[in-house]
């Protein structure tokens, strides 16, 4: 039994609505991921993807921010996220698509006495630090937006309305020595690199 087209284009359609798998389009022989739908408005307002990334989405790495000295463990730890879409794209091309969400969740740390020795753990979620890949520059003027990324803070008490005002004064001196890597310090993730 020979399949129409249109058939399958109904099909798809309907299994993307029905969230069977995530829209991802091909523009000329990039893919474009849906970032912009789910976590910018029509201003280029960025917000929280309402999606449960610790559930559906790839944990890409892990931070551990060291306490003050003579403090032992850490004082905080980060754990970024981003959509499966994203690693495979970044696998097959060295560089991330459009439309690609990274959310790195702040919590702040435990340490304690283990009976494997000394170990911090993630406690409380102060935050969540929300980049959404920009390859079109489609928000001129945008102080959220530039160097190909929109650029967020959201702290844990209010996940609605960024802390962030201008990303070139509050998010880029954090990513200056990541700069050659597409500002992202793609060495901390070695899922991108397929180990």
């Amino acid at each position: 039994m020979k399949t129409s087209r249109k058939a399958l284009l109904m099909a798809a359609a309907l299994a993307m609505t029905a969230g069977a798998f995530p829209l991802m389009t091909i523009v000329g022989h990039a893919e474009v991921l849906d970032g912009h739908q789910i976590a910018v408005d029509a201003n280029g307002a960025i917000r929280m993807p309402e999606v449960d990334y610790r559930k559906e989405w790839v944990a890409l790495g892990s931070w551990a921010v060291a306490a003050e000295e003579g403090i032992p463990g850490s004082q905080g730890i980060h754990v970024v996220y981003t959509q499966p879409e994203t690693v495979a794209a970044y696998r097959k091309s060295g560089a991330f698509p459009d439309g690609a969400i990274l959310i790195k969740e702040l919590f702040t740390a435990t340490t304690s006495d283990m009976t494997t020795g000394t170990i911090s753990r993630a406690n409380e979620t102060t935050g969540w630090f929300v980049m959404v890949k920009d390859s079109a520059n489609r928000y001129p003027g945008n102080k959220l937006w530039g160097d190909g990324w929109g650029w967020a803070y959201f702290d844990a008490a209010d996940r609605i309305n960024t802390k962030t005002t201008d990303y070139a004064n509050e998010c880029m001196a954090c990513h200056v020595p990541a700069q050659n890597s597409d500002w992202i310090y793609t060495e901390a993730y070695p899922v991108l690199h397929g180990e």
